[in-house]
This record gives structure tokens, sequence and C-alpha cells, in this order.
């Protein structure tokens, strides 16, 4: 079963994802490791592998030996251990939490933004922009593109921004529009679901705590 183990690469370095509920034994995780890792053994060497399991199926001593494991037989030079439920549903739901990607410029008209998580933009979203999420979107600037936050179904998500002008909003499931000749508030908005629609009001600090 190939999707015991899934090692594949990002950004950050090379991720190894552990399906712990289909093994029968730890020794069997140690045993798919090595035969796994053992067909392109020169390339891990030096390398810093995130490990993502169900943490609370493995004890300290056994993340130790995974760890030398790596270290003696690949030189894998580092080892972290990320958390993960692989019962849990795939849809992003850390909305007060979670993994947050932060974009230190202005998203400009044609630019497209996409992330499991949060993401908080520190600038504008100018017209033409699209901005995906599976969490939060919080924009310090204004808003003016395209914004989908709560992708996959989650309607705990909210967008905020300092001026709230969207050509199209969306939140999980649902979609709407700025009024066009609606004069715009010169404070903080938050859109959010409320009884099965989007509401839009003022950001008041601690409410959304």
């Amino acid at each position: 079963m190939e999707d015991r183990l899934i090692i594949k690469g990002s950004k950050e370095g090379l991720n190894a994802v552990v399906n712990l509920n289909s093994f029968k034994s730890f020794e069997e995780v140690l045993e798919m490791f090595r035969e796994k890792l053992s067909r392109g053994k020169k390339f891990y060497k030096g390398c810093t592998l995130k490990i993502s399991l169900d943490t609370k199926k493995l004890s300290e001593e056994h993340k130790s030996a995974l760890s030398q494991l790596l270290s003696d037989e690949f030189l894998v030079s580092d080892c972290t251990f990320e958390d993960i439920n692989l019962k849990a549903p795939k849809m992003f739901t850390g909305v007060y939490e979670g993994k947050t990607k932060f974009i230190r410029k202005t998203v400009r008209g044609g630019q497209c933004i996409d992330y499991p998580g949060n993401i908080v933009i520190v600038g504008d979203v100018n017209p033409g922009a699209e901005v995906h999420a599976g969490g939060n979107i919080i924009v310090l600037g204004n808003l003016r593109g395209n914004v989908y936050a709560g992708e996959g179904g989650n309607d705990k998500a909210i967008i905020a921004a300092f001026r709230l002008q969207p050509e199209i909003l969306k939140i999980a499931n649902l979609v709407t529009r700025s009024p066009e000749e609606e004069v715009k508030p010169k404070f903080p908005e938050v859109a959010r679901i409320k009884e099965d629609y989007i509401i839009v009001e003022p950001y008041l600090p601690n409410k959304f705590i």
C-alpha cells in the first residue's frame, strides 16, 4: 500500500506523511522507511525531513528510534515531527490559529494567491487579483479584488480588511458582491456567515476572540 508512507517535496523541504493506522507495529514503520528511502539513498543525505503523522500514536522512544535510523542509514541531518489526524476531514478548520501565510506586499491585478490555511496580507488586494484560502483572509489595506475564504466548506472563516471593497467575496459556499453605489465606510470591516447569509459588520476588538 503506497499510501502508508508518502514522501513529497515542498518549498520548505521534504515531507514524509505516515498513515500509522495501516501498520501493525512500530517495527513495520521502520521497515517501510528503510524500504522507501533506500530507493534514492543519496538523495536524502544532509536533508531535513518533516514527518507528519498522528503523534499520539508514537512515543518519544519511537520518535528517537526513527530519527536515529534516518540519521545512521540515510544521513538525514535533522527530523521534525508534525501532528496530523488522518481521520479528520481535509477541510481546514483552524479559524483562530493554525497555519498562516503572510504576504508582505500588494497583490496586483492578475496575481493569484492560494493557501490551505489563513492568509494575512500586509498591503492591498487590487482589482483583478484573486486570493484563495482554506481559512481566514485578513487584509491590512484595501481589499478590492476577488477573495475566497473557507474553501472546502469552512463556514467559520472570516474575511477582514481596513477597506472592504471586493469585486467578489466568497466564504465556504456562499458568494456576494459589493454594492456598486454604496458609500464605503472608513473603518475596518469583517465579513462572516450568519444564519446562511454573508454579513458585513464593523470590526470590534475582542468580538472574534
